[in-house]
């Protein structure tokens, strides 16, 4: 595959416009498809309306200073929008296709027999589903071992991270080729089994989910909890990956705290998981073992620190929260 291969993204719904501007700012030609049957007038109505919104994310990132006010139209002509009944043409030679249409199987068996009806061989087929398993749309496409899926997170020209999550009888060579066309955009593509929740949306259910709890329990206010969300939570995550931060502290710590949660709650959901008890039994408890969920071994933990501070003095500029000097 050349590097500024076409794309194709079925689907000219959020997603589809957001993968889009992924594409088309990078250099690469976009086919922009809609799925929905409609008459030239309606076709005409959507396809203004997608270019418009296009042409705008793209004034909002040359107004953040991410490309030039003269190069908006250059990008945004990059963008095609095809109606269904041309979808034969859309999909001509196309290598790699994304599907975006609404989460429910029934578009989904829909969409993938117009694609692979049309669509080359070869082509690669990704969906974006954010909840449907990729074992449980596998066998809607022809020749299952050039499909996955990848599922964005909103907006999808922004966040950088992508979960890549191979089917059953997905080739390996259908995995590392999706992830090297993301890397070049600029994306950073993470592989998971076909696991409900995948990564991300599991975690974030989670989070989201006793947020909303201590709001009910009447622990704080949503006020007070967004800024704890914010500037300690999320600060943290945003230079530490979950891991890398239990490993950081210690495993034991984490098993402990969750035993005392557990405890005061009487909620299982606060225990630690087996895997946090097996660490600790074999002296796996991060940084100062030398090994945790991560390997630390041969190097150099006081400049891996140094530069982690660094990284959380850094987010202090950014969110202009800088300690008030006396």
């Amino acid at each position: 595959m050349s590097d500024k291969e076409i794309i194709a993204a079925v689907g000219a719904g959020r997603m589809g416009r957001g993968m889009a501007i992924a594409f088309a700012y990078s250099g690469h030609h976009v086919r922009l498809v809609d799925a929905k049957p409609r008459s030239a007038a309606e076709f005409e109505t959507l396809q203004t309306a997608a270019l418009s919104e296009i042409r705008s994310a793209l004034g909002l990132l040359a107004g953040f200073g991410l490309l030039e006010e003269h190069e908006i139209e250059g990008v945004a002509a990059r963008v095609q929008c095809y109606p269904l009944i041309r979808m034969e043409s859309a999909l001509d030679g196309v290598p790699v296709i994304f599907e975006g249409v609404p989460e429910t199987l029934e578009a989904k068996r829909e969409a993938f027999a117009t694609i692979c009806r049309y669509a080359d061989e070869e082509a690669i087929i990704a969906s974006t589903t954010s909840t449907i398993l990729s074992n449980d749309l596998q066998g809607f496409v022809t020749h299952p071992k050039r499909f996955l899926n990848a599922h964005w997170l909103n907006p999808a020209y922004l966040v950088p991270l992508v979960e890549v999550s191979p089917a059953e009888q997905t080739a390996p060579q259908t995995t590392r080729t999706l992830k090297a066309l993301l890397e070049r955009i600029g994306k950073v593509p993470v592989v998971c089994a076909a696991s409900p929740g995948y990564i991300v949306p599991r975690i974030q259910a989670l989070a989201m989910n006793e947020a909303a709890r201590l709001v009910e329990e009447g622990v704080a206010s949503a006020e007070d909890i967004d800024k704890a969300t914010k500037y300690g939570f999320g600060f943290r995550f945003a230079v530490l990956g979950l891991l890398e931060f239990i490993d950081w502290g210690g495993g034991d710590i984490l098993f402990y705290a969750s035993r005392y949660m557990s405890d005061a709650t009487g909620q299982d959901r606060f225990e630690a998981p087996k895997i946090v008890q097996q660490n600790m039994a074999n002296n796996r408890n991060g940084l100062r073992d030398g090994e945790g969920f991560m390997t630390y071994e041969g190097m150099d933990v006081a400049a891996y620190q140094k530069e982690r501070i660094g990284a959380f003095a850094a987010m202090l500029r950014h969110l202009d929260k800088m300690p008030v000097k006396g």
